[in-house]
Order: structure tokens, then C-alpha cells, then sequence
């Protein structure tokens, strides 16, 4: 999927996902499209990818690891 974002200098540019998450991590972008609401966020006031959240203590659900 491309994702339109925009760098720290104001400039646009199209990205992958992957580079997404790793431009987010270096703290080099201000906001993306988010496809699925078709509206800009912005990485200092709206939730991101791995941000907030608890992650999951229950028992494992995946058919996977319950067949032997």
C-alpha cells in the first residue's frame, strides 16, 4: 500500500508501509494519509502504529499453536 506523508521540511512524498513505520520511528515525518479514514494524522497529537495500547495477556487463541 502507498501512503501519502509529509517530511519535517513540509515536503510531500508517497511511501510504503514499511518505510511509513520506519520514518515515523526516526521521527522524520509530521503526518500521513490513514487510507482507511482518508484523513491526514499527525504524529504529535493523534494515535499512530504502536502507539497506546496494552498488549494481550490472555491465553493463546491462534489454531496454530493449539493443534500438537
Amino acid at each position: 500500500m502507498i501512503i501519502r506523508i509529509m517530511y519535517t521540511d513540509y515536503k510531500y512524498d508517497y511511501v510504503n508501509a514499511r518505510k511509513l513505520d520506519q520514518l515515523i520511528a526516526a521521527q522524520r515525518i509530521i503526518k500521513f494519509v490513514r487510507p482507511s479514514e482518508d484523513s491526514w494524522i499527525h504524529i504529535d497529537r493523534d494515535p499512530v502504529r504502536g502507539s497506546g495500547g496494552t498488549a494481550y495477556a490472555g491465553p493463546e487463541r491462534r489454531i496454530a499453536h493449539l493443534i500438537p
